[in-house]
C-alpha cells in the first residue's frame, strides 16, 4: 500500500454503543458535545443498541447529519459474562446457531448498504487451531461470510482478541478473501489474554481496516477477564501502539470504545480519550 508521506490520520470517532443510546436524537445530543465526531454505528441488536427507530433507522440517521464511517454487528445470544460463556456463544463458533447467524449477517450486510457504508465489523468467534476437528467446518462458515460480503460489496472486518494474532493471520491467509479484513482492538487482546497487541499490529497490519482505541490490563487470574480501563491507563501503551500503526501506514478510521461504567461515566471517559488520542496523533503527525 502506497500512502502519501504527508497524509495525516482521519478524524478520530466513537463507537455508538459505548454511549448506551437507543435513539438517533440521543446519539446526536452526545455528539454535539464532542464536536460532532464521526461514528462507528451499531446496526441494532439487543447487545449493542436496539434503535427505537426500527427499520426506518438507516434512512433517518442519514438525514440527521451524523457522520458515519462503518457499521458493527452483534449476534443475539452472545454472552460476555465470562470468557468461557462467550467462547460457547460468540460469533460463528456454535454449530447450532450458525445458520441463523448467517441470516443475521445477511441482514447486517443489507443494513450496512442502506447506511451508505462499506465496512461491517463483528466477532467471528473463537477460531479453532490447526488440528482441531472443528476447524474445517468453522473455516467453511467464514468462507460463506466472505462470499456473502463480496456479493454485497461490503468488507467484513473480524475484531481481534478472541484468538492470537498468528492464528487470525493464518486463517485470513487460508480464506484468501479480499472482503475479509481486521478490526483491530488492542485492549481485547489483553482482556482475553491473547498476546501482545503491539506485535499483533505487525502481524495483521496489511489487513487492518479499522481500529478501536481502547485500553485494558491483563487478567490477574487465568481464565477470568482482564480489566478495561480509561485510554492511556492500561497496558496497551497507546503512544507505541499508534506509532506502530503509523509504520504500517494505517491512517484510520480510529474509534474510541468504552464498555464499562454508567452512561455519564462512559461519556466523560470518551471525552478524555478523544483529547488524549488527538494529542498523541499530533505528536506523531505534527502537520495534523
Amino acid at each position: 500500500m502506497n500512502v502519501d508521506p504527508q497524509a495525516v490520520p482521519a478524524q478520530i470517532g466513537i463507537c455508538s454503543w459505548s454511549l448506551q443510546v437507543k435513539s438517533i436524537s440521543e446519539l446526536k445530543q452526545f455528539l454535539e458535545k464532542m464536536g460532532n465526531c464521526p461514528v462507528q454505528i451499531a446496526c441494532g441488536d439487543p447487545h449493542h443498541a436496539d434503535w427505537i427507530e426500527g427499520e426506518s433507522f438507516p434512512e433517518l440517521i442519514l438525514q440527521s447529519g451524523i457522520v458515519l464511517k462503518s457499521a458493527m454487528l452483534g449476534f443475539p445470544g452472545e454472552d460476555y459474562t465470562t470468557p468461557q460463556s462467550i467462547q460457547k456463544t460468540g460469533g460463528f463458533g456454535d454449530t447450532a446457531t450458525r445458520s441463523e447467524r448467517l441470516d443475521r449477517l445477511d441482514w447486517g450486510l443489507e443494513r450496512t448498504k442502506r447506511l451508505g457504508l462499506s465496512v461491517l465489523t463483528l466477532h467471528a468467534g473463537f477460531i479453532p487451531r490447526p488440528g482441531d476437528p472443528n476447524r474445517n467446518s468453522f473455516l467453511q462458515t467464514l468462507a460463506i461470510v466472505g462470499e456473502r460480503a463480496a456479493k454485497a460489496q461490503v468488507i467484513v472486518a473480524f475484531e481481534t482478541g478472541q484468538e492470537p494474532a498468528n492464528l487470525l493471520r493464518l486463517t485470513l491467509d487460508e480464506l484468501s478473501s479480499s472482503h475479509l479484513k481486521v478490526n483491530f482492538d488492542p485492549a481485547n487482546m489483553l482482556l482475553y489474554d491473547q498476546g501482545n497487541p503491539i506485535e499483533a499490529v505487525e502481524i495483521l497490519g496489511k489487513d487492518i481496516v479499522s481500529v478501536h482505541l481502547k485500553d485494558a490490563k491483563r487478567p490477574l487470574v487465568p481464565g477470568t477477564w482482564g480489566e478495561e480501563v480509561p485510554l492511556g491507563h492500561g497496558e496497551v501503551n497507546i503512544p507505541r501502539f499508534l506509532e506502530v500503526l503509523k509504520k504500517q501506514q494505517f491512517l484510520g478510521p480510529f474509534f474510541i470504545e468504552r464498555e464499562v461504567g454508567n452512561q455519564l461515566q462512559r461519556f466523560q471517559d470518551i471525552v478524555n480519550a478523544l483529547e488524549f488520542a488527538k494529542n498523541q496523533i499530533k505528536l506523531l503527525y505534527p502537520q495534523s
